[in-house]
């Protein structure tokens, strides 16, 4: 069994996609996935699976989503061993002078086009500031993530693809719960 995190984009925000935590770990132990866990009440799943390619599993909860709630939610599955490396490549985190609630890390449901990456990183968006790295786009916003340009709509918009977005805290938390399912190598 591997130990994987999804990420949904948009749920329980503004009053939009309104689903129940419970009802959505049902959902996925009905997949077929095992020692599901939520966190907090923004789409953030832990769970295990014999090991697939991530993109079935976002395939399938895509559809399950679709079926059930009647919406077109993007989602995003990484395994922790992914999120471990994309926390500890952040290239800002020693910019921010111990407060990491300026961090963010976007999520991009497929490598972007060099055309519309090359769009991107024309503008200028200062103070904000981002790298992006395959399909992880480190954000810092010195003045908070609701004051940014550089928020989901406006990389989907650009690059063209979905995107989906933590604050650091949360990935933190996440992989911490993904390590303590590997290290009880909980298995049923």
């Amino acid at each position: 069994m591997k130990t994987y995190i999804s990420i949904l984009r948009g749920i329980n925000v503004g009053g939009k996609n309104l689903i129940k935590m419970n009802s959505l770990l049902a959902m996925y132990e009905g997949l077929g996935f095992k020692n599901v866990k939520t966190y907090i009440q923004s789409g953030n799943v832990v769970f295990q699976s014999m090991e697939t390619q991530t993109e079935e599993s976002e395939r399938l909860i895509s559809e399950s989503l679709l079926s059930q709630y009647l919406s077109n939610i993007p989602v995003m599955v990484r395994e922790v061993s992914e999120l471990k490396s994309i926390l500890a490549q952040n290239p800002f985190i020693n910019e921010i002078e111990k407060d990491i609630s300026k961090l963010h890390i976007t999520f991009l449901s497929k490598l972007p086009e060099r055309q519309f990456l090359e769009i991107v990183e024309s503008g200028s968006y200062l103070p904000d500031k981002y790298i992006i790295n395959g399909r992880t786009i480190y954000l810092v916003c010195p003045n908070g993530y609701g004051k940014t340009k550089l928020n989901n709509n406006f990389f989907e918009n650009k690059l063209r693809v979905k995107a989906t977005t933590r604050n650091l805290n949360t990935l933190m938390e996440l992989v911490k719960l993904g390590e303590m399912y590997e290290s009880k190598d909980l298995h049923e």
